[in-house]
């Protein structure tokens, strides 16, 4: 097994020099957290909007949720099949400039629906960022440096909500919610021109072991076909739903139970949320993909145990920090579920990347997308907002905390899927390096 591993080469010899993909690794990243960063800021300004529109909890969940999941993922997987045939760099720069635009309008609407229109545009442009990036960092890297190098990039999520709640509410206090969704949008546009000015599109398949056929370049029935053959992408379709709906519904409503629940200023909530949040993230993201990196060369079954472990230890650790009775202790507490909550992505993409076919890669990353996003980011801020809004019309006290603790078991059944992970990794990798050697 290991002598199969050490094998993965690339076949052609043409390996990019290290800074070339160096940079097209930071680059990547900077426009993947101006993704974030057009995503979080919402979540930071719920309730300054809320003020002026007077929105209840399950329409902010649709606006921070479905409204953007929905477009967001199902075209994700048209986005990704492009992907697979055309010039992938000049398309993430394109969806760049699309969702940048559309968040700029966020600023200038007057009614839910004004900005749930914009939000839908908002989810139709980074359809186009996530799936495309990984296949072309994939094109830059070989299969053991993956899980460490998809960590790095990921981390644009941590750094998006660090900037979105940091720089979202600074902008907010000083310019109004209007003027930080305009300052954001103005952050995307450059990143999409320094994007399509540095970077080169990299050779497909070059690093990977074999370019043997599989599921053909953007055909979408095939790659469903064979992604679904896979127990291993079987089982972490669900387990990975099931942690994003977790991960999203605590990360688009901890600031506004901050604020209304443990009464925190929004100056406090971009000083003390916003490099808490992104730090966390970081650590939780970045680690995530280091651990599996290093302990994945032991057994694969790293790819299960340790996202199953961090959600495991979600479910108590978020339910003493929302039970504090300060927003300072409650804050405090937080840090242990946030990074705990996103310690499964890295892992998650990094076996999609190394179980999928090179001419299909970015549309099974896209698979894996669509529960990530119709199940966690679709799902989980709007079961919140549902859930808050009818234990308040039953008149329940703090109805938004006790929303936010019946995420706690939704956590275990996550950790309970990444048990399943375990007992099939082995055996559809080995299945794979059987393939490449023939």
């Amino acid at each position: 097994m290991q002598q199969a591993r050490a094998a993965v080469l690339s076949p052609s010899g043409v390996v990019a020099a290290r800074p070339e993909r160096t940079l097209a690794l930071v680059v990547l990243t900077a426009v993947g957290t101006v993704n974030f960063v057009d995503r979080q800021i919402l979540s930071v300004l719920v309730e300054p909007i809320r003020r002026e529109l007077h929105f209840s909890d399950t329409q902010f969940g649709l606006l921070t949720g479905l409204s953007f999941a929905l477009f967001y993922a199902l075209l994700g997987v048209p986005a990704a099949m492009l992907a697979d045939r055309t010039h992938r760099v000049r398309l993430v720069a394109g969806a760049c400039l699309l969702w940048s635009l559309f968040t700029g309008a966020c600023g200038f609407a007057t009614s839910f629906w004004q900005l749930a229109i914009a939000r839908v545009g908002v989810g139709v442009g980074e359809a186009g960022g996530t799936a495309p990036s990984l296949s072309i960092l994939a094109d830059y890297y070989p299969p053991e440096k993956r899980p460490a190098v998809i960590g790095l990039f990921t981390a644009n999520g941590p750094l998006g909500v660090f900037l979105g709640a940091s720089l979202g509410g600074w902008a907010a206090g000083q310019f109004g919610w209007r003027g930080a969704f305009v300052g954001v949008a103005s952050l995307g546009a450059l990143a999409a021109l320094l994007l399509a000015a540095v970077v080169r599109e990299p050779e497909r398949g070059g690093l990977d072991p074999s370019r043997a056929p599989g599921a053909p370049a953007g055909r979408l029935g095939p790659t469903v076909r064979l992604f679904l053959s896979r127990p291993t992408l079987r089982w972490l379709l669900l387990a990975s739903g099931l942690s994003a709906f977790v991960s999203y519904g605590m990360l688009n409503w901890i600031p506004a139970y901050l604020m209304r629940v443990q009464h925190m200023p929004l100056a406090e909530v971009a000083r003390w949320f916003g490099p808490a949040a992104g730090l966390c993230m970081g650590v939780g993201i970045v680690g995530g993909g280091a651990l599996v990196n290093s302990a994945g060369k032991r057994s694969l079954k790293a790819y299960a145990y340790v996202p199953g472990l961090a959600m495991l230890l979600v479910a108590p650790s978020l339910a003493f920090a929302l039970l504090a009775h300060s927003w300072q202790t409650s804050l405090v507490l937080m840090l242990a579920p946030m990074i705990c909550c996103t310690i499964y992505v890295a892992p998650a993409l990094a076996i999609v990347q190394n179980l999928s076919p090179v001419a299909a890669r970015a549309t099974a990353t896209a698979l894996l997308l669509l529960a990530f996003n119709i199940v966690g980011l679709g799902g989980g801020p709007l079961a919140i907002g549902m859930v808050s809004d009818a234990l308040a019309v039953a008149k329940v006290a703090e109805p938004l905390r006790i929303a936010l603790l019946c995420l706690a078991p939704v956590a275990v059944l996550a950790a309970v899927g990444y048990v399943a992970v375990s007992r099939v990794v082995v055996r559809d990798t080995e299945a794979i390096m059987q393939e490449a050697a023939r």
